[in-house]
């Protein structure tokens, strides 16, 4: 896994997204799914461009279903983006690398102005 990205757990979920002074990206996946390995690349390189601005974290739904199901995780790739403890958007499914970092923007931009 790419060094910028937080590998998430039952055990730091809380203090690095929900405690997180900046915005968190987090990818809930697993390795048996095609779509979310896909969707890998792209994760890896909004954590390289955004280091600093966002942070990113994947966790795997399989080993902590538990925190998908607080956040009704259903189907996967899912990616949701917290500020200040909340979840701010959500995009269910691969989608293009435009449309995730459109919706990073619209988080980053809004935490830089606040």
């Amino acid at each position: 896994m790419n060094e910028s990205i937080i590998e998430l757990n039952a055990e730091n979920f809380e203090a690095e997204v929900l405690q997180s002074e900046q915005p968190v990206l987090v990818d809930f996946w697993a390795e048996w799914c095609a779509p979310c390995r896909m969707l890998a690349p792209t994760i890896d390189e909004i954590a390289e461009n955004y280091s600093g601005r966002v942070k990113v974290g994947k966790l795997n739904v399989d080993d902590f279903g538990a925190i998908a199901a607080r956040y009704q995780i259903r189907g996967i790739p899912t990616i949701l983006i917290f500020s200040g403890g909340e979840v701010h958007e959500q995009m269910v499914g691969a989608s293009s690398k435009e449309n995730i970092i459109r919706m990073v923007d619209k988080v980053a931009v809004t935490e830089a102005t606040a």
